[in-house]
């Protein structure tokens, strides 16, 4: 096949069943952010049952991270020569085994080797599905994209609502057996079903490592870090944070996602009206600017400040993979699956630390002579305003990308026809 130019694209035969794999995918992704959703909501039930300090559920949260970048990175390795059926296979076991594992656990390990396998199936989802579509939808693989990461804020309201609901009258056991119904259901849709081979994106391995070993992608996959801490940062402790702040933890995390989901549904004339650089700038202030106001504001006005991180955050994920996939289309399915994996690393790694922020701020409330529900409030708004110094960073890293970007010529895509096959 050719590419001739960016307009005039020519593309390989697409699957018939194309709309049910990605349906599949979408109910997989739903699968993947109520595991975000509900944890959040279940964090201090797991601190009571087991005696866990907010540090261990830092470790317990960050396993979630660590499998999630394991399996990108497995998968965006082995994506050309196994495809996305094996992939998308890998992910159902591993979250059915997950799931039940973490309803049974005993204690801490339990816990932790059970979020592992959460997080790997996760990320097995995301190494298979970014680049399935891209796959199968080539004449509209940014809008199916948006699309498609819909339903990581999709599913986190799903499960925000069902923690929000369920969670005062069924044990916390039975709110992570909620999500092995979207799990069946996603392997029901793949089950007997043909995959397409990789003929619309650039498939060949040795191509992706050179698109991959070059400073723009080291630089974005740095910047993946980042953006990835600022949103899985604050969701992720929800309820230790603002669960005092005069606001329901659930519904503000439900809220959050709703923003985002809306966002992302409509996100093409915004990114063709200011490219993605200028869209990770705004997107960067609105995240600072959410940040610090939730880090001072009690009572009603938490609604404002989360609606207002809720915009910052919403374009954050999609966009970087976007970046990726426009403006270095040799990595990839390699090259989407290290992006991915990248900010899930950062997040992991940055999880502990901000337990130990809240463990340290919740000293600190008490030492000086603050009690109860104040205490929990100013530990909060504390580990709050330390997370926004991310997105605070960002604005003048991505300043800086805008600026660099307005001086680089886009890829051809024409050069890229040795790695289609």
């Amino acid at each position: 096949m050719s590419i001739p130019s960016s307009s005039t694209k020519t593309f390989a035969d697409v699957p018939a069943n194309r709309d049910r794999l990605f349906l599949a995918s979408c109910f997989a992704l739903i699968v993947t952010s109520m595991t975000f959703a509900i944890r959040a909501g279940i964090l201090g039930d797991l601190a009571a049952d087991f005696g866990l300090t907010d540090v261990q559920l830092g470790w317990v949260n960050s396993m979630a991270f660590y499998g999630f970048p394991l399996a990108m990175l497995l998968g965006g390795a082995i994506y050309n020569a196994v495809g996305p059926k094996v992939l998308l296979w890998l992910a159902f076991i591993s979250h059915v085994l997950g799931l039940v594992l973490t309803m049974t656990a005993g204690g801490y390990w339990g816990l932790m080797i059970s979020t592992f396998l959460i997080g790997f199936a996760n990320g097995s989802v995301e190494a298979a599905c970014n680049p399935l579509i891209a796959d199968m939808y080539p004449d509209k693989q940014t809008e199916m994209l948006n699309k498609f990461h819909v339903w990581f804020p999709g599913g986190i309201v799903i499960g925000s609502l069902i923690a929000f609901f369920l969670g005062g009258s069924v044990s916390w056991q039975v709110l992570i057996a909620t999500m092995l119904v979207p799990t069946a259901i996603y392997g029901v849709l793949i089950l007997g079903q043909s995959f397409p081979k990789g003929d619309n994106i650039v498939s060949d391995t040795g191509e992706n490592i050179k698109g991959i070993l070059t400073p723009l992608f080291i630089v974005m996959a740095l910047i993946m870090t980042m953006t990835a801490t600022t949103e899985f940062g604050a969701t992720q402790w929800v309820e230790r944070i603002l669960g005092n702040a005069g606001a329901n933890a659930m519904i503000l995390l439900a809220m959050t996602a709703g923003i985002m989901a809306t966002g992302r549904f409509f996100a093409g004339p915004l990114i063709q009206s200011f490219n993605p650089a200028g869209v990770l700038i705004g997107s960067a202030v609105l995240a600072c600017l959410g940040l610090f106001m939730l880090s001072m504001v009690t009572g009603p006005l938490v609604y404002v400040g989360t609606a207002i991180f809720a915009l910052g955050i919403c374009y954050f994920w999609p966009t970087m993979l976007g970046f990726t996939a426009e403006n270095l289309p040799k990595s990839g399915a390699f090259g989407l699956s290290l992006i991915g994996g990248a900010g899930m690393l950062g997040a992991a790694i940055w999880n502990p630390i901000i337990g130990g922020w809240i463990d340290s701020g919740r000293e600190t409330a008490l030492a000086e002579g603050l009690v109860g529900d104040a205490a929990e409030l100013a530990t909060g708004q504390a580990a709050l305003g330390s997370i926004a110094i991310f997105p605070l960073i960002l604005i003048f890293v991505f300043i800086g990308l805008y600026l660099y970007m307005k001086n680089r010529a886009k890829p051809d895509l024409s050069t890229l026809d040795a790695g289609l096959q």
